[in-house]
C-alpha cells in the first residue's frame, strides 16, 4: 500500500510539473502572433481492486490541447482577406483623389486659365501681348494634361510593383505552409499516440493568416491534419507538401502592366483579375481595372475632346497672316496592340471619328472564326463588325489581312489622349482668331435690308471664296449665288434646298447656306439693293473665330452632346471621390469587424495572463501537495520496514 500512495504521489508530481510547463509555456507566449494557449488534459489512472473497494492509482495525462476553433478561424481569415483589399484599394485611389481635387495646380484652374487667354484675345484680337498669353496658357493646361498623365503612370508602375512584391510573399508563404504540412505529420507519426504538435499547427495557422492578407485562400483539411491551400478559381496553391507557384508576367496585350500567372505541371496560364478577389493582391488589381485605367482613359477623353473641337474652331479661322488657322493642339490617338499569342497576320486599326460619342472603356477585338466582334470592357457589350469601317463609340474600327480563330486585339481609345495633348503653336500671329469671310451691305442701298456677320463650316475650307459674291434683291427674289452651288434656307427649322443657279425666295431673317458659308438677311430690302460675300482680305481686328473659340468652354460638345469639358472633370472628380469615401467607410467598417472577430477569437485561444498566474498558483500548490503526499508514503515505508526488522 505504501508503494501505491509513492506511485499516486509521483503522478501528481510529474501532472503538476507538467501543468506548471504548459503554464509557463502559455505565459511565455503570450505576445507571439498566432499562439494559441494550452491546456493539460488529465484524467485519473485506472483503479485497483483490493476486495473493499476500488483504490485509485493517481492521475494520467492523455494529452495537451490547444484552444482553437477552425469556425472562428476562418471567419477571421475571411474578415482579413476583405479587410486587406479594401485597404490596399482605398490607399492608391486616394493618390489619385487627391491629384485630382487639388484646386490650385489641377486642371479645373488650368482649363480656366485657358479660357480667359482665349477670352483676351478675343477683347483684343490685334495685341499680340493677349495673343501670347493665349499661348502660354495653352502651355499650362498641356502640362497640367502631361503631369497627371505622368503621375498616373507612376501609380501604375507601383501597382506593378507591389504586385510582384506580393507575389513573391504569396510563394514564399505556400513554401512554409507545406514544409510545415510535413512536419505535422512527421510529428504526430513520431508519437505513440499521435499527439497534435500545437505549436507547429499555431505556426501553420499563422501563416495562413498571413496568406488571407495577400489573397482570398480556402482551406480544406486533411484527415492526417494537412492543409491544402487553394486561391482564385481553384487552383490548388498547396496541396501536402506539394506547391504550386505563382509569377508574374507581362500583359499580352499591355506592355506596361504586370499581370499575376499561374505555374502548375510546367505550364503558365495568366490568371483575370476576376479570379483573384480579396487580400492585398486582389486589391491592387481590382484598383487598376476599375479606377486606375478608367480615369487614365476619361482624363484622356477630355483632353482628345478638348483638342479635337477646339482645332476644328481654329481651322475655321484666319490668323494675323490673312492664312486659315491651323490645328492648335496635337491630338492623341487610340493605342492598339495584337495579342502576342495571335497566329493570323490581321491588323487592326482605330480613329476617333466622333468625340461626343467616345466612353471610357478600352475595347477588346475578337476573330471567332466567322467574323469579328468588339467588345466593350466596362460593361460586356459586345457589336459584331458587319462593316469595314464599322462605328462603334465615336471609334472607326478597321480590319485587314487574314485572321486566325482566336486572334484578339486591345483598342484603348483615350488612354494615350493626356500624355498626347501638347500646343502646336507658338508663333502668336498663327493664332485664327478671325473669320475668314466679310459681309456687307452698300449704304447705296434703298431699303432696310440687312445682313449677318456670318460664319463657316469645315465644307468651305475645300473651296473658299476666291472673291467676293454680290447677291441682289429684285421681286422679293435673291441671285447671284455662285453659280456651281445648291443654296439651302433654313427659316423656323424648316430647310429648302435651291438648285445651283437657281433664283432664291427671300424670306427676312431666315438662315442662307452656300458652300459651308451661311448668314442670315433681314429687314426689307428694296429692288437693286446688294448685299456682298467675300474673304476677309483685312481681318486683322477681327475676333468672331476668338469669340466662337472661348464659347467652347460652356458648349455641350461632350458625351453626347450633355456635358462640357469642365462637367465631365467635374464627373470625374465626384466619380474617383464617391469611390474612394465609399472605400473608406467601408473599410473602416471592416477593419471594425476584423478587430471584434480577433477579439472574440483571441478571447477563447489567447493567453490570459491573470488567469495563467491562478493555474500557476494552483499547479504550485498541488505540486508541494503531492510532494507531501510522496514524504508521507516514503515515512510510511520505512516503519513497515522497521516493524519487520
Amino acid at each position: 500500500m505504501a508503494t501505491n500512495i509513492l506511485s499516486i504521489g509521483q503522478s501528481a508530481l510529474a501532472a503538476a510539473q507538467v501543468g506548471i510547463s504548459v503554464t509557463g509555456h502559455n505565459i511565455a507566449n503570450a505576445a507571439t502572433p498566432g499562439y494559441s494557449r494550452q491546456v493539460v488534459i488529465q484524467g485519473a489512472a485506472i483503479a485497483q481492486n483490493f476486495g473493499y473497494g476500488y483504490v485509485g492509482s493517481g492521475v494520467d495525462i492523455s494529452n495537451i490541447q490547444r484552444i482553437y476553433s477552425d469556425f472562428q478561424a476562418a471567419q477571421v481569415r475571411a474578415s482579413q482577406t476583405t479587410q486587406s483589399g479594401l485597404d490596399s484599394y482605398y490607399t492608391q485611389i486616394s493618390q489619385i483623389d487627391n491629384m485630382l481635387s487639388d484646386s490650385t495646380s489641377g486642371l479645373s484652374p488650368a482649363l480656366q486659365s485657358f479660357f480667359n487667354g482665349i477670352q483676351g484675345v478675343s477683347s483684343n484680337p490685334t495685341s499680340v501681348a493677349a495673343r501670347q498669353t493665349a499661348i502660354s496658357t495653352a502651355s499650362t493646361l498641356a502640362s497640367s494634361f502631361q503631369s497627371m498623365s505622368s503621375q498616373l503612370d507612376q501609380i501604375n508602375q507601383g501597382v506593378n510593383t507591389q504586385i510582384t512584391t506580393s507575389v513573391g510573399t504569396i510563394n514564399s508563404l505556400a513554401t512554409q505552409i507545406a514544409q510545415l504540412n510535413q512536419s505535422i505529420v512527421l510529428a504526430q507519426g513520431a508519437t505513440s499516440a499521435g499527439q497534435p504538435p500545437n505549436d507547429l499547427m499555431d505556426q501553420r495557422d499563422q501563416l495562413v493568416l498571413d496568406l488571407s492578407k495577400q489573397i482570398k485562400a480556402s482551406v480544406v483539411k486533411q484527415q492526417d491534419g494537412q492543409y491544402n491551400v487553394f486561391i482564385g478559381n481553384g487552383q490548388a496553391l498547396v496541396v501536402g507538401s506539394t506547391t504550386s507557384k505563382l509569377t508574374t508576367a507581362i500583359s499580352p496585350t499591355d506592355p506596361t502592366q504586370t499581370m499575376v500567372a499561374y505555374n502548375a505541371n510546367g505550364a503558365t496560364s495568366i490568371l483575370s483579375s476576376s479570379a483573384l478577389s480579396g487580400g492585398a493582391l486582389g486589391g491592387l488589381l481590382d484598383f487598376r481595372s476599375q479606377t486606375l485605367d478608367p480615369a487614365e482613359n476619361a482624363l484622356g477623353r477630355i483632353a482628345i475632346g478638348l483638342a479635337t473641337t477646339f482645332n476644328a474652331q481654329h481651322r475655321l479661322g484666319q490668323d494675323l497672316n490673312g492664312n486659315p488657322g491651323t490645328d492648335f493642339f496635337a491630338v492623341g490617338t487610340p493605342s492598339v496592340a495584337a495579342n502576342n499569342g495571335n497566329t493570323g497576320t490581321a491588323t487592326v486599326t482605330a480613329t476617333i471619328s466622333n468625340v461626343s460619342a467616345l466612353t471610357t472603356s478600352d475595347y477588346s477585338v475578337n476573330y471567332n472564326g466567322t467574323g469579328y466582334q468588339v467588345t466593350r470592357l466596362s460593361d460586356g457589350v459586345v457589336t459584331p463588325l458587319t462593316t469595314n469601317p464599322q462605328t462603334v463609340d465615336g471609334v472607326d474600327f478597321n480590319t485587314a489581312g487574314v485572321p486566325a480563330t482566336g486572334d484578339n486585339f486591345l483598342v484603348r481609345p483615350t488612354a494615350n489622349g493626356a500624355s498626347a495633348f501638347a500646343v502646336k503653336i507658338t508663333d502668336p500671329s498663327l493664332l485664327a482668331a478671325a473669320a475668314p469671310i466679310v459681309t456687307a451691305a452698300p449704304t447705296s442701298n434703298t431699303g432696310s435690308g440687312q445682313i449677318s456677320a456670318g460664319s463657316i463650316d469645315a465644307s468651305y475650307l475645300g473651296s473658299p471664296l476666291a472673291s467676293p459674291v454680290t447677291l441682289t434683291y429684285a421681286a422679293g427674289q435673291l441671285t447671284g449665288f455662285p453659280a456651281t452651288q445648291a443654296v439651302t434656307v433654313t427659316n423656323n427649322g424648316t430647310s429648302t434646298t435651291y438648285a445651283a443657279g437657281a433664283p432664291v425666295p427671300y424670306t427676312a431673317g431666315a438662315t442662307i447656306s452656300f458652300g459651308g458659308i451661311s448668314m442670315m438677311i433681314s429687314g426689307a430690302p428694296a429692288n437693286a439693293d446688294t448685299f456682298t460675300v467675300g474673304p476677309n482680305t483685312g481681318g486683322v481686328g477681327d475676333n468672331r473665330n476668338a469669340v466662337l473659340l472661348g464659347a467652347l468652354q460652356t458648349t455641350n460638345t461632350m458625351v453626347g452632346g450633355t456635358a462640357n469639358y469642365q462637367d465631365v472633370f467635374a464627373q470625374l472628380v465626384a466619380t474617383i471621390g464617391n469611390k474612394t469615401n465609399e472605400l473608406k467607410v467601408t473599410n473602416d467598417a471592416e477593419t471594425q469587424t476584423l478587430s471584434n472577430l480577433t477579439q472574440a477569437q483571441q478571447s477563447l485561444s489567447g493567453v490570459n495572463l491573470d488567469e495563467e498566474a491562478s493555474n500557476l498558483l494552483q499547479y504550485q500548490q498541488a505540486y508541494q501537495a503531492a510532494g507531501k503526499v510522496m514524504q508521507i508514503a516514503s515515512q510510511l515505508f520505512s516503519t513497515l520496514l522497521t516493524i519487520g526488522g
